[in-house]
Protein backbone atom coordinates (compact mmCIF):
# COMPACT_ATOMS: atom_id res chain seq x y z
CA UNK A 1 0.00 0.00 0.00
CA UNK A 2 1.51 3.40 -1.12
CA UNK A 3 1.79 5.81 1.74
CA UNK A 4 0.05 9.26 0.46
CA UNK A 5 2.32 12.45 1.69
CA UNK A 6 0.74 15.45 2.50
CA UNK A 7 2.61 18.42 2.00
CA UNK A 8 1.61 22.20 3.60
CA UNK A 9 -0.61 23.74 0.97
CA UNK A 10 -0.29 27.67 2.81
CA UNK A 11 3.81 27.75 3.70
CA UNK A 12 4.30 25.98 0.45
CA UNK A 13 2.02 28.50 -1.70
CA UNK A 14 3.62 31.15 -0.49
CA UNK A 15 7.03 30.02 -1.64
CA UNK A 16 6.13 28.84 -5.06
CA UNK A 17 4.05 32.58 -5.66
CA UNK A 18 7.75 34.35 -4.33
CA UNK A 19 9.74 32.18 -6.42
CA UNK A 20 7.24 33.39 -9.84
CA UNK A 21 7.34 36.93 -8.44
CA UNK A 22 11.48 36.58 -8.37
CA UNK A 23 12.07 34.93 -12.00
CA UNK A 24 9.28 37.72 -13.44
CA UNK A 25 11.56 40.27 -11.69
CA UNK A 26 14.72 38.83 -13.26
CA UNK A 27 13.04 38.48 -17.09
CA UNK A 28 12.53 42.04 -16.90
CA UNK A 29 16.26 42.98 -16.36
CA UNK A 30 17.15 40.42 -18.28
CA UNK A 31 14.95 41.18 -21.58
CA UNK A 32 17.21 44.33 -22.30
CA UNK A 33 20.43 42.21 -22.20
CA UNK A 34 19.69 39.02 -23.72
CA UNK A 35 15.57 38.45 -24.60
CA UNK A 36 15.88 34.25 -24.72
CA UNK A 37 16.69 34.24 -21.24
CA UNK A 38 13.73 36.40 -20.22
CA UNK A 39 12.07 33.64 -21.71
CA UNK A 40 13.32 30.98 -20.01
CA UNK A 41 12.53 32.66 -16.77
CA UNK A 42 9.14 32.96 -17.66
CA UNK A 43 8.65 29.28 -18.71
CA UNK A 44 10.09 28.59 -15.64
CA UNK A 45 7.79 30.64 -13.50
CA UNK A 46 4.92 28.79 -15.40
CA UNK A 47 6.20 25.14 -14.37
CA UNK A 48 6.46 26.42 -10.80
CA UNK A 49 2.91 27.53 -11.23
CA UNK A 50 1.87 24.33 -12.96
CA UNK A 51 3.74 21.98 -10.68
CA UNK A 52 2.24 23.61 -7.45
CA UNK A 53 -0.88 24.06 -8.77
CA UNK A 54 -0.50 28.30 -8.21
CA UNK A 55 -2.34 30.77 -10.11
CA UNK A 56 0.00 33.27 -11.27
CA UNK A 57 -1.30 37.08 -10.41
CA UNK A 58 -3.13 38.72 -12.95
CA UNK A 59 -1.04 41.70 -13.57
CA UNK A 60 2.38 39.04 -13.96
CA UNK A 61 -0.27 37.03 -16.46
CA UNK A 62 -0.13 39.51 -18.59
CA UNK A 63 3.06 40.29 -19.06
CA UNK A 64 4.36 36.90 -20.85
CA UNK A 65 2.82 35.26 -24.44
CA UNK A 66 0.86 31.80 -23.34
CA UNK A 67 1.41 30.70 -26.58
CA UNK A 68 5.09 30.49 -26.71
CA UNK A 69 6.15 31.53 -23.12
CA UNK A 70 8.09 34.64 -24.53
CA UNK A 71 8.13 37.96 -21.67
CA UNK A 72 6.19 40.65 -23.46
CA UNK A 73 7.48 44.13 -23.44
CA UNK A 74 5.53 46.31 -24.96
CA UNK A 75 6.76 47.75 -28.39
CA UNK A 76 9.34 45.84 -28.34
CA UNK A 77 7.72 42.25 -29.14
CA UNK A 78 3.75 43.12 -28.04
CA UNK A 79 1.29 45.05 -29.78
CA UNK A 80 -1.53 46.10 -27.45
CA UNK A 81 -5.10 47.16 -28.96
CA UNK A 82 -8.25 47.92 -27.13
CA UNK A 83 -11.25 46.37 -29.37
CA UNK A 84 -15.08 45.61 -28.50
CA UNK A 85 -14.61 46.28 -24.45
CA UNK A 86 -11.73 43.57 -24.53
CA UNK A 87 -7.66 44.58 -24.51
CA UNK A 88 -6.01 42.48 -26.92
CA UNK A 89 -2.62 41.52 -26.85
CA UNK A 90 -0.51 40.83 -30.01
CA UNK A 91 2.84 38.77 -29.65
CA UNK A 92 5.32 39.78 -32.60
CA UNK A 93 7.30 36.46 -31.71
CA UNK A 94 4.68 33.55 -32.36
CA UNK A 95 1.85 36.20 -33.88
CA UNK A 96 -0.71 34.95 -31.90
CA UNK A 97 -3.47 36.96 -30.07
CA UNK A 98 -4.39 37.13 -26.58
CA UNK A 99 -7.81 38.87 -25.61
CA UNK A 100 -8.63 40.02 -22.32
CA UNK A 101 -12.07 41.31 -20.61
CA UNK A 102 -11.76 45.40 -20.06
CA UNK A 103 -13.13 45.64 -16.65
CA UNK A 104 -15.19 48.83 -15.82
CA UNK A 105 -14.23 50.37 -12.64
CA UNK A 106 -17.37 49.55 -10.11
CA UNK A 107 -18.79 51.81 -8.57
CA UNK A 108 -18.80 52.24 -4.86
Amino acid sequence: MKRKYRKKPGKQRELVLERIEILFKEAKTAFKKDPKRADRYVKLARELAMKYKVRIPRELKRRFCKHCNSYLVPSKNVRIRTRNKKVVYYCLNCKNYMRFPYLKEKKA
